[in-house]
Parts: C-alpha cells; structure tokens; sequence
C-alpha cells in the first residue's frame, strides 16, 4: 500500500486545456511508482472563474463534484477531500455535509483565512463530530501577506490544533517553500508536543537533511507520503525513505499512519 494525502486533480472550468491528459497522466504515474490510493481536492477553478484561495461557492461546488465523479469512475485509486471556503460559514459547513456523505474522506482548507481565525472553528467542530482529518494549505513561517491569500504557517496551524484536539490536522507540503525548521520547531513545541498536527512530505523541496528533520520533530508514527501537484519529488523522497527507515516505520509513513487518521473503511487494507 502508498497512500498519496495530498493529490490535486482538474476539470473543463480550470484554466488546463489539456485537463483529460493531466489527470490521466497522474493516476499513470502512480501505477508506476506503486501509489495505491490519491486522496485528491480540486480548488475550485484554480482561479479561472474565483480566486484560487477565495473561491466562490458555485465553483467550490463544480469542482467539487467533479471530484466525486472522478473518485466514481476511478474507485480504487481516488478519494476526495471536499474543498471549502470559510468566508461562507454556512455554505462551508454544508458542502461538507453534502461530500461526506457522497464518500469524500476529509476536509481540504486553503489559503482563504488564517488558521488563527475563529471563522475555521465551526468547520473544525464538523471535522471532530464526523472523524475526518484537515488538509490545511501552510506556508513554511510566513514573514508577511502575500496577495490573493491569506497564508498560515506552521505555528498558526499548531495554535488552530491546540484549540481543536480532537481534530487531526495534515500540515501540507514541508517541502512547498519557505522555512521548513520554523514549522517543525512549532510542531515539536513543549512537552509533548502537538500530537494532532501530522506532516505532509510533499512539495517541491528536498532539502538536504529535510527528512531527518521531520523524523526528529514527529516521529515516524506523524509522518504522510504525500506529492501535490506534480509526482516527481513525491516519487524521489519515497526512495530515499526506502533508505532511511527500517520496513515496519517505512510502512508507517507509505499507509498506516494515514488509515489510522482518515475514517474506517477509507482504504482497501483497512
């Protein structure tokens, strides 16, 4: 099993022509390097119609569906995250309802609003009732605003899981840019530590030492296999992690440690 937490697909409202070819060349990709499972979001129009990290309703919704067809067509290979905006409290907390209960697994949450901001707590109440985790967008220590987004870093997303413990929280893409240390530095903390804050290895970044770091930090049992956007670093760190971890904590990071947060029944082997 290779579970893939953080996978991204397109459909016609997206700003690719080439869509079709994009989306088939991913789940092709994954059978070649052994992905078993993409849990996927689909970020509205990424910006065609709405701002990519503000999208509206109607194209939160489009592609949403889109999604849950894909996962239709492709049921072996693709789960959903359904992608919400929490400026629209009540749209948000029922288009969650409406994905869950069409079989998406989780919740994915853009740059839309600071993860400081009491406006994600009713979502994070509905992720705690119905066992799901949060896939939440983060910027590796955030320095200033950037526009068009309204980025969270490491210590924001720790200071959101603090105030929702029962909430598994994914910290996306270490590698996705940024200071990566900062992020491990808030998720390490004081005693204890943030033990609902898990690590998403994807992003373009493969630092020297990186994977060390996030070993150090979290532990093994904290850590998910993940690629974003595009496969290749994804696929690289898989191999060094191959290298780096005896078999039963290497399986940890490819597939257990995401069956155990994501609900019962999500994945083949679970």
């Amino acid at each position: 099993m290779l579970i893939d937490v953080h996978a991204h697909f397109y459909h016609d409202r997206t700003p690719r022509a080439d869509w079709r070819e994009r989306n088939a060349s991913r789940l092709e990709a994954g059978r070649k390097i052994g992905i078993t499972i993409h849990v996927a979001s689909i970020l509205g129009s990424f910006g065609r119609t709405s701002p990519t990290y503000f999208p509206s309703p109607p194209d939160l919704e489009y592609g949403n569906d889109a999604l849950l067809a894909l996962a239709h067509d492709h049921p072996d290979a693709v789960r959903g995250y359904v992608t919400v905006n929490p400026n629209y409290t009540a749209h948000a907390c029922a288009e969650i309802a409406r994905c869950l209960g069409a079989g998406m697994v989780g919740i994915k949450l853009a740059a839309s609003r600071r993860a400081t901001e009491a406006l994600l707590d009713p979502i994070c109440e509905v992720a705690a009732k119905r066992g799901v985790p949060v896939l939440h967008h983060v910027w590796q220590h955030r320095r200033h605003d950037w526009p068009g987004q309204e980025a969270s870093d490491g210590a924001e997303l720790c200071a959101l899981a603090a105030r929702h413990p029962k909430v598994r929280f994914i910290l996306a893409h270490i590698g996705g840019g940024g200071d990566w240390q900062h992020s491990l530095a808030a998720i390490r903390g004081g005693p204890g530590g943030v033990p609902n804050v898990y690590i998403d290895l994807s992003g373009s970044g493969v630092d020297g030492g990186m994977l060390e770091a996030c070993l150090d930090a979290a532990g093994p049992e904290r850590l998910l296999f993940g690629t974003d956007l595009t496969i290749d670093t994804g696929w690289a760190k898989l191999r060094y992690l191959e290298r780096l971890l005896p078999p039963r904590e290497l399986e940890l990071v490819m597939w257990r440690n995401a069956a155990s947060i994501f609900p019962r029944g999500a994945f083949p082997a679970d």
